[in-house]
């Protein structure tokens, strides 16, 4: 049984950047937009879609939200972002313009049939990986997608 989601809830995630501008020019390659309203010199709003956002945060602003000392991505990982596109074909799309833009590769093309994704770090070193998803298994979950077929 799926637990509904929270209405009205949204999720803004919190990055550190080393250039905000760099970084928004970088996502927006990606198909990413970033809300003006919420979009200054030292953070930038990328939109995700009507809930989520991800705030493109300078390491100064950052350290105003975060009490603990900020950890480099480059050497550690706090996090992991994964994000949805609606094909195969745009995965390795998303992915080549990523590389194009300055990424580095984390993990080739994994096919698991009624998934495939690749994995990138961006300039700043933060891990993120592109995925597509069958919708039937996305609606049923994988094994009862496997029971069915």
């Amino acid at each position: 049984m799926t637990t509904p989601a929270t209405p009205g809830r949204a999720l803004f995630v919190n990055m550190p950047v080393a250039d905000v501008e760099r970084s928004k020019a970088f996502f927006t390659k990606l198909g990413f937009s970033f809300n003006p309203n919420f979009t200054d010199a030292a953070a930038a709003c990328m939109l995700v879609n009507d809930q989520t956002s991800i705030m493109l945060l300078s390491h100064e602003r950052f350290a105003d939200f975060s009490k603990l000392p900020m950890a480099d991505p480059k050497t550690h990982a706090l996090a992991l972002f994964c994000f949805s596109v609606g094909s195969r074909e745009e995965v390795d799309s998303v992915s080549e313009t990523a590389l194009a833009a300055g990424a580095v590769e984390a993990d080739p093309l994994e096919d698991h049939g009624f998934m495939v994704s690749r994995s990138f770090f961006d300039l700043d070193g933060h891990g993120w990986q592109v995925m597509w998803m069958d919708p039937a298994v996305a609606e049923k979950g994988p094994e009862e997608f496997a029971a069915s077929v």
